[in-house]
């Protein structure tokens, strides 16, 4: 069984996400002997070459055929076995839509589809490459739970977490090799109960996937300035944990963090969720503009998007010396 230590801990950091899903693989099949897993030509990429030698009968490379993988998944979920398959979480959300609408959302086969190098991190590859729609697309399709988590510990947690319930799972892997540690201590993951990793009054930033990090970092830098700032880790986008958001509504301001485009994704799940309310402080969302992003290193883009500790620290400061907030 995975063990949780700090020394772990680290060597999943450095492995990134895509290394930690590997990881979590070998474990699937003593959690259920009917997990198999497939992958659409990213066997290496998905650190799942462990896997396929000592589980050579239940793993399946379909080659560059990610509709046909979902497919695939879905006769095996047919079959009763429990199919995680991995792609490019754009290739994933987008070249796969009509097939996990099919096969996940209407037929709620209990596919695990796993979205790798989600948000910027292979920025270098283009625009073709980057997955920043993929959030929206899904929450689109009914029936399909949502999981982004922050950092490779708690990747590892939700892959763990995914093999254990009946329901379709999109799983999104963000970030990059030496991804940065959010959770230092063994905790406990619930799919649907979001986590609340710092306390404070003023501000509560409401961040998933690698902002998690960014936006502890940043309310480090807002306490220098006197805001106090609460920071939540909304792993599961959806179903989103409500009351956490309800108990924001304490606060001055929400802030929604993201790495991914401001449509459709954890601001606008939250924005939805608040217009349901008779009353709520205004909601600053901070994510990827509606635009598409030149190829660029991860570090330059997450910069250039404003998604960096001191730009969230100045988004959210500004906001609250605009008028927005002392109206």
């Amino acid at each position: 069984m995975t063990e949780y230590t700090s020394r772990n801990i680290r060597t999943w950091s450095m492995l990134g996400s895509c290394g930690a899903f590997g990881i979590a693989a070998m474990e699937l099949p003593n959690i259920d002997d009917r997990c198999v897993v497939l992958t659409s030509d990213l066997c290496t990429y998905s650190s799942l070459d462990r896997f396929k030698t000592k589980y050579p009968d239940r793993f399946f490379n379909v080659g560059i055929a990610e509709q046909n993988m979902v497919g695939i998944a879905g006769g095996l979920a047919k079959e009763n076995f429990i199919p995680f398959a991995t792609t490019y979480a754009t290739f994933a959300a987008t070249r796969c839509a009509d097939q996990v609408r099919v096969n996940m959302g209407y037929m709620k086969l209990g596919i695990k589809l796993v979205g790798l190098t989600a948000g910027l991190s292979v920025g270098i590859l283009g625009a073709t490459h980057m997955s920043v729609e993929d959030i929206a697309v899904m929450r689109a399709i009914p029936n399909i739970v949502i999981l982004s988590p922050a950092d490779c510990m708690e990747s590892i947690k939700a892959v763990i977490a995914s093999a254990e319930i009946e329901s379709p799972v999109y799983l999104r892997l963000s970030g990059t090799m030496n991804n940065p540690i959010v959770y230092k201590e063994d905790y406990n993951f619930e799919i649907g109960k979001a986590i609340t990793l710092r306390e404070g009054d003023d501000v509560v930033i409401i961040a998933t996937g690698t902002m998690v990090y960014n936006s502890c970092r940043a309310a480090e830098l807002l306490e220098e300035k006197g805001v106090s700032c609460r920071v939540i880790d909304m792993h599961t986008i959806k179903p989103l944990d409500e009351n956490e958001v309800q108990k924001a509504c304490n606060a001055k301001l929400i802030v929604t963090v993201e790495e991914h485009s401001m449509i459709g994704g954890l601001g606008g799940a939250v924005a939805e969720c608040l217009a349901g309310m008779n009353r709520h402080p205004p909601l600053l969302r901070v994510g990827l503009p509606d635009i598409f992003m030149h190829a660029g290193t991860y570090e330059h883009l997450v910069e250039k998007c404003g998604l960096c500790p001191p730009s969230i620290s100045d988004s959210i400061f500004q906001y609250l010396q605009s008028e927005h907030c002392n109206r």
